[in-house]
């Protein structure tokens, strides 16, 4: 038998917008693990700030500090995912990885539990969380074809900034002081101006496309749908929005029959989603930041097709990231 290991949880890259998020998350439980925060080499211990200006002890990881936990959250870069994959190699901690880093390798899985059918743990496999964008629209589409079939839907689907970490954050608030001051705009991250912006597509110099972020989404979407409702998978476009947190959605679908609004709503409201009547505020990623599950407001019957409506999505993309991996943990406290 394995010995029991301390209750004790490694997060990788704990400075990172989602390590905050998950360190959060991971206090509120009760009784709470000690969480230990590790940079993503080896050396003497790091200090350094998170994105909210607090001190952060980072230690250096070893083969043995990581072999002496309970499980291993990587939410730093994909570096140090792939030393902690080598560090872990002979001790078969688990490894919930959030930026799905390791996605390609032989045992990993994806996962988002809130969508995956009884019994789909596998406890040493590499745990890779599913892009927050899909875990959302996997829960829209799971909830809406229960009771109305979707014929085929289409998706504009807009990129928050902080999707690229604290240097996307950082990158667009420099972009926006910068154009306000009349400066040269920094553009290490998008290789073009954000900032009072839509993109369609970053500059040739960018480190990571839209064109591969949106086929990343798409492959979680597809896996999620195959084993949560069987809807029909939508034509996606990923865009860059000039904004700091939060996706937001603008969906099309085309329905077996003709529901009406109301009824679309009935369908969708649940613990994980929000539904907006006509009379609340509209949805919005502000108003979405620190919350739970998604926000789904603005249903209106496309005028051209009575069997077609427009829905309009919010969610938390940081929030929902480390809800999903936090509920991966879960299995092994």
């Amino acid at each position: 038998m394995d010995k029991p290991k301390p209750n004790r949880i490694a997060v990788v890259g704990g400075d990172s917008l989602a390590g905050r998020e998950i360190r959060d998350l991971i206090a509120s439980l009760k009784p709470a693990p000690a969480v230990v925060l590790y940079s993503g080499h080896a050396g003497d211990p790091k200090l350094t700030r998170d994105d909210e200006g607090d001190a952060v002890v980072l230690q250096p990881m070893t083969a043995e500090s990581l072999a002496a936990v309970r499980a291993v959250i990587l939410a730093g870069a994909a570096d140090s995912s792939r030393h902690a994959l080598e560090l872990t190699a002979s001790s078969a901690t688990p490894l919930i990885d959030l930026a799905a880093t390791l996605e390609d390798q032989p045992n990993a899985r994806l996962r988002s539990p809130l969508l995956e059918p009884p019994g789909a743990a596998a406890p040493r496999a590499i745990h890779a969380i599913a892009h927050p964008a899909a875990t959302m629209l996997a829960l829209f589409y799971a909830r809406l074809v229960k009771q109305h079939p979707v014929r085929q839907s289409v998706v504009t689907l807009f990129e928050p900034a902080s999707e690229r970490g604290q240097q996307g954050v950082h990158e667009l608030q420099a972009q926006t002081v910068s154009l306000l001051s009349f400066k040269q705009l920094p553009k290490e991250v998008y290789d073009a101006q954000l900032a009072f912006n839509l993109l369609p597509a970053l500059g040739t110099e960018a480190p990571l496309t839209l064109e591969q972020l949106e086929a990343r989404i798409d492959r979680h979407l597809a896996s999620l749908l195959a084993i949560s409702s069987r809807a029909p998978m939508p034509s996606l476009r990923l865009v860059q929005a000039p904004v700091f947190h939060g996706y937001s959605a603008t969906v099309w679908a085309e329905f077996e029959t003709a529901p009406t609004a109301a009824e679309l709503a009935m369908a969708l409201a649940s613990a994980q989603i929000e539904v907006r009547a006509a009379d609340e505020e509209p949805a919005n990623n502000v108003g979405a930041a620190g919350q739970s599950g998604l926000t789904v407001g603005d249903i209106r019957q496309d005028r051209n097709n009575p069997r077609a409506f427009w829905f309009w999505l919010v969610s938390d993309n940081i929030r929902t990231q480390a809800e999903t991996a936090l509920a991966v943990l879960r299995e092994y406290l």
